[in-house]
């Protein structure tokens, strides 16, 4: 393959910004970020994340309204053991 153009002629651009906002800017669209996929419910089943993952590893044990009893703890360690490996604080 031949290359038309000659890029090794191109010298990259310095950009002129302050650190503390940079790091103000990316904060903010990460800080956004987290809030509308971790903290706001989905509009289409009112569940945000964490929930849906229990329900699923409530499904995954096959607990149902009408099934046996079984405790609390048995779901939110299953949940964290497999979906949330880092902490039980959203659990």
């Amino acid at each position: 393959m031949s290359d038309d153009t000659d890029d090794r002629n191109i010298l990259p651009a310095t950009l002129s910004e302050s650190l503390s906002r940079a790091i103000g800017e990316r904060y903010l669209t990460y800080a956004l970020s987290t809030i509308m996929h971790r903290a706001l419910p989905d509009a289409r089943d009112g569940l945000k994340p964490v929930h849906r993952r229990i329900l699923w590893a409530m499904r995954r044990l096959r607990l149902t309204s009408t099934g046996g009893f079984l405790k609390s703890a048995k779901i939110a360690g299953d949940t964290m053991g497999d979906f949330h490996p880092h902490g039980d604080a959203a659990i």
